[in-house]
């Protein structure tokens, strides 16, 4: 049975965004850099009884990062839905940044969706159609948060270049925007943005949107 491909499964809304899933009994593959990181997530999702892929791999690096997505597809199927959560959050300001910090920014909060997408996105089409959701944030980009801002704004011009290309073949490209700082027991708890990546696999075609901003108010 298909299921679901969690890159970035780190406590919060990774691992939130898994038991979601999961609760729904869906095979899920949790990818994360450390081993330490994906053994816990997978760990946590033992109570639900569904198959889990634990894999490692960094989300910059193309090669590693294709690498387990090719083991996710062999255990699982092609999925059903793919959510990239990985990110690099640093505060830095216009001009603090090098070249190459910038690079390794945007590698980790756009381009490796990107690769991510080129991976799995022609496959979800071959089938008939999946969903493809990236974590996002900066409703408002913020001078204090130069490459953040940046790469959020890219990840909404991905979700637009993902729906042109593959929306006619049934894949859902979306972001979930979070407008604040996740945390347990708050208006950002995880379990309650999880909410909104199954609701956005579970749309109708017909009524597609392609973000959802959660700002903590009803």
């Amino acid at each position: 049975m298909p299921g679901a491909v969690i890159i970035g499964a780190g406590p919060g809304v990774g691992q939130a965004v898994a038991r979601r899933f999961a609760a729904e009994g869906l095979p899920i593959a949790l990818i994360a850099r450390s081993e330490a990181t994906v053994t816990a997530a997978a760990e946590a999702l033992a109570p639900s009884g569904v198959p889990v892929a634990a894999l490692t791999a960094d989300a910059a690096d193309q090669a590693d990062l294709n690498a387990a997505l090719d083991k996710a597809v062999a255990e699982h199927g092609v999925p059903d839905v793919v959510v990239y959560n990985a990110a690099l959050i640093q505060a830095d300001a216009l001009g603090e940044l090098s070249v190459r910090g910038h690079m390794d920014a945007w590698a980790v909060n756009v381009v490796g969706a990107a690769n991510a997408a080129a991976r799995l996105a022609p496959l979800m089409a071959a089938r008939g159609g999946g969903t493809f959701l990236i974590t996002g944030g900066m409703p408002e980009p913020k001078p204090q948060y130069v490459s953040l801002s940046l790469g959020k704004a890219g990840v909404r011009t991905l979700v637009t270049l993902l729906d042109q290309q593959y929306g006619p073949s049934g894949v859902h490209a979306a972001s979930v925007t979070i407008a604040g700082e996740v945390a347990p027991g708050t208006a950002f708890d995880p379990d309650d943005i999880a909410e909104h990546y199954w609701h956005l696999h579970t749309q109708s075609r017909a009524h597609w949107t392609h973000e959802h901003i959660h700002t903590g108010h009803p």
